[in-house]
């Protein structure tokens, strides 16, 4: 697969008008296949997040996961933070774990409402009681082309108990997300 992308690069720089063989060029093709076999990782991750049982419930937050990913309109990066919320129901996710998961996402060709989805599903699937995942992110797709603009996009997404309107309302006013006007 390397090599192939090496190819596909190399052809990609003759196209824009470029001489793959000069010097600061000639090793780009390889560069970009190693950079994808990384930023493109998630494909190949299967995390096992590492549940221990408690006997308590309790609200777990864990914020600023720092994440990049690819636009899969663009192919342009977009990178921000993401803010995790559950309840537990009695069992606890290895905190490191959940970085993990988040990769395993971001790491792909992705758009953010779907990574923040992605993301809610996992956690909801494992029989945790409700989880609420807030993503903020910059895109470059917008800020170097385009629009041209420095906004920031924000997503969130409740599952579970955290769709229900009290609960949902505790976490954007204990992060500071402004509430949708309805």
């Amino acid at each position: 697969m390397m090599k192939r992308i090496e190819k596909i690069v190399r052809q990609l720089l003759i196209e824009l008008g470029e001489n793959p063989d000069r010097e600061g060029l000639a090793d780009t093709p390889a560069r970009i296949a190693e950079m994808y076999k990384e930023i493109f990782s998630g494909y190949r991750m299967n995390v096992g997040l590492g549940v221990c049982f408690s006997e308590e419930t309790n609200t777990i937050a864990v914020k600023d996961i720092q994440f990049y990913s690819m636009c899969e309109r663009h192919m342009l990066p977009f990178y921000g933070k993401i803010l995790i919320v559950y309840i537990s129901s009695g069992m606890l996710v290895d905190i490191s774990k959940l970085v993990c998961l988040v990769e395993k996402y971001a790491h792909r060709l992705q758009i953010q409402e779907r990574l923040t989805k992605q993301i809610a599903d996992e956690l909801i699937g494992m029989g945790i009681k409700g989880v609420s995942i807030i993503v903020e992110a910059e895109h470059l797709c917008m800020k170097m082309r385009g629009v041209r603009s420095d906004s920031s996009i924000m997503t969130v997404c409740h599952r579970g108990i955290m769709e229900q309107k009290d609960f949902r309302e505790h976490v954007l006013s204990m992060t500071h997300v402004p509430k949708p006007k309805l």
